[in-house]
């Protein structure tokens, strides 16, 4: 499909306001829901889904707690072209004592197979998280945004893995927007409420819905191979389509386009700063030599600001001299009369 060239170029021109999409609406009349909570309906509803893709989301309870850990996920949902099952895995017992059997022995499977296509929005980021909270694997997953890049890259622009969000993508090749709300943050672990099941059902079957687009444009394109846009996460590991090598996002064919224009640099206030307590005066005293940075010799009697008795050569360095106690000769030879040594006089600091 051709288009203008959007993607992670930004654009002040506002899009037109699209109808949410429902998938009551959309989807064929024929199409059942599935609430199930207990591995036996599990097993049974996902002996009988059709062969094809399935769209793919998972919810999990937020924590609301900043810098806290993530909740394990709660829900799979999974849309097919005639079944939504909404599979909560939090609901279910498991089987034995070990926490990782509530998770159902035919779902491991399905997502398991290398033969099932598993469909979404950052399914990467969702497959990571499955396996490090319940150890589960999943092959054969698309990330819709790289689909879309890879055989629609006269619409899209920009970097290959920027990512690109499921409203926009439904709203480009289904005519339909998202509807977001509270019901997003809200309590998965729960009993869900039928506004709660309408969200789970509506993100997976819009994940459906823009792949079937999606791939119809592929079948025209010669070289649109699955390795760019598939991926699978087995034992944490993130690997191809198959699950036998490394995978790394990458589309040979793509076309990025002219990069974008450079930054303007941003203009820096160049405020002279206040003088401290600490800032030593640029003047000189009022008597005696000057020396560099305000510090003076002067042969004043009296107290002075700060009087220290030093030797009569001074350090290069601004302010640095050598101390010599008043008790202490400064070399073996015999004590000379000190009516005009230098040593009596004292280093005066102006402070600002």
């Amino acid at each position: 499909m051709s288009g203008t060239a959007e993607g992670s170029v930004k654009t002040t021109v506002s899009r037109p306001e699209l109808p949410h999409y429902f998938w009551r609406d959309q989807s064929p009349a024929r199409t059942r829901i599935r609430y199930i909570t207990n591995h036996l309906k599990a097993d049974f509803e996902l002996s009988r889904l059709a062969i094809g893709p399935l769209g793919f989301d998972l919810e999990w309870r937020p924590n609301y707690r900043k810098g806290g850990r993530e909740n394990r996920v709660a829900l799979v949902q999974l849309a097919g072209f005639d079944t939504i099952l909404l599979l909560q895995i939090s609901a279910m017992s498991g089987m034995s004592k070990n926490s990782m059997n509530k998770f159902p022995l035919k779902l491991r499977e399905l997502l398991g197979d290398p033969l099932r296509v598993k469909t979404g929005v950052s399914i990467q980021r969702d497959c990571q998280k499955l396996y490090r909270d319940w150890g589960v694997s999943t092959r054969n997953c698309v990330e819709l945004a790289l689909l879309a890049r890879s055989v629609d890259n006269a619409r899209w622009k920009g970097k290959y893995t920027s990512p690109l969000g499921l409203s926009r993508l439904l709203e480009t090749y289904v005519g339909f927007s998202l509807a977001k709300g509270k019901v997003q943050r809200s309590n998965w672990e729960l009993r869900l409420s039928s506004i709660q099941q309408d969200y789970a059902a509506n993100d997976a079957c819009a994940g459906y819905a823009i792949y079937t687009r999606l791939i119809a444009l592929a079948g025209d394109m010669p070289d649109a191979n699955p390795y760019y846009y598939s991926l699978s996460v087995v034992n944490g590991f993130v690997l191809d389509h198959l699950g036998i090598s490394q995978w790394i996002p990458h589309n040979p064919h793509y076309d990025p386009g002219p990069p974008p224009p450079p930054k303007e640099p941003k203009e820096r206030n160049e405020t002279p700063r206040a003088p401290t307590s600490s800032t030593v005066s640029q003047g000189t005293a009022s008597s005696g030599s000057s020396l560099q940075d305000g510090i003076s010799i002067s042969a004043r009697q009296g107290p002075l600001l700060a009087s220290v008795p030093v030797a009569p050569a001074v350090n290069s360095r601004a302010g640095a001299f050598r101390r010599i106690p008043r008790n202490r000769s400064t070399s073996t030879q015999r004590p000379q009369n000190h009516v005009n040594d230098p040593a009596q006089y004292s280093v005066t600091m102006r402070i600002q």
